[in-house]
């Protein structure tokens, strides 16, 4: 039997960045202010950037409390993120004040940045212990390709966000620029994207590229030699987080593997059929992929657009 868990928070899942990472989920399945073409949960289905309670807060904190005293140690991270745009939650400072009244584990918040424009999400979002937006262009046109914003949403705007937040926010703050082969990680780009990271000033800069299904098969993977070349040209140099091995052995469970595999011996399945299935988070699921994809025991097939998970024939 699948386990039974909190619909709003899930893990703690391994993270290259931030450890074990106890995640809170804010947001519906993909409803996002991006329509990222690498997304690896796949399209976004809700484009907005209205903000407001999505999920209720007490009933988050709940399950955040119960969870963690379930657990042998605490995590790492207490992390918002999860399978939409958290600073969509309009009650994200109540949030984090709850989480800090429950745990002293530090909270932070994984945010594509698009709202940081708003002086009111900055004020919110300054309450965690550390924040990482990302810049995934250098221009209006490779952002609006990659990212596909909701129209209300333009680069300079997004940009000015980011300084801003940098000014105001004087705790850990991290920039992630994801890149892709032949849109973004190509020379002019890429400086592009270095002056505004010198405007942002960020404490690092992590650089990420494809290593899961995306949403589109045009967002293609930066070799990681040519990664580690881009990385080295930043001054100082960008840190690599990219897991070209998708590898997580202490996440691994014989039980829950051997229950996808069931699953997908059936028939093939996108990661959102495999989340409902086996009752578990998608950011949790994609890891257990992770490890059969590494193994060879699934592969992946796009059709319409979808990446379905199957066992090869």
């Amino acid at each position: 039997m699948p386990p039974q868990v909190c619909p709003y928070v899930f893990g703690p899942v391994p993270s290259r960045r931030l450890g074990r990472s106890f995640g809170i989920d804010l947001a519906p399945y993909k409803t996002c202010s991006y329509d990222c073409v690498y997304c690896q949960l796949g399209r976004t289905t809700v484009k907005t950037v209205e903000r407001k309670e999505w999920v209720p807060l007490e009933e988050v904190l709940s399950q955040v409390k119960q969870r963690l005293s379930e657990l042998s140690e605490p995590p790492d991270y207490i992390t918002l993120s999860g399978s939409g745009e958290p600073t969509l939650f309009s009650r994200i400072d109540e949030l984090i004040d709850g989480v800090k009244s429950i745990t002293s584990t530090p909270t932070a918040i994984l945010t594509n940045g698009s709202l940081l424009w708003d002086q009111e999400v900055r004020k919110q979002v300054k309450k965690a212990d550390l924040i990482v937006p990302s810049l995934d262009a250098g221009s209006e046109e490779l952002f609006h390709c990659v990212n596909r914003p909701h129209p209300s949403l333009s680069f300079s705007q997004m940009v000015e966000g980011l300084i801003k937040l940098r000014e105001e926010y004087e705790k850990p703050y991290w920039l992630e620029v994801f890149l892709l082969a032949g849109h973004s990680a190509i020379e002019s780009e890429i400086e592009q994207i270095k002056k505004w990271i010198k405007a942002i000033r960020p404490d690092r800069v992590q650089l990420n590229t494809v290593v899961r299904p995306p949403a589109e098969e045009y967002a293609y993977t930066v070799p990681k030699n040519r990664l580690k070349k881009i990385a080295d040209s930043f001054d100082p140099p960008a840190e690599l987080i990219a897991d070209y091995q998708k590898k997580f052995v202490q996440f691994h469970s014989a039980d829950m593997e051997s229950h996808i595999l069931s699953i997908l011996h059936r028939r093939p399945c996108t990661l959102s059929d495999l989340s409902e299935s086996v009752n578990l988070h998608p950011n949790a699921v994609v890891k257990y992929l992770d490890h059969l994809l590494a193994d060879n025991q699934i592969l992946v097939k796009v059709s319409a657009g979808k990446s379905y998970y199957t066992k090869p024939s």
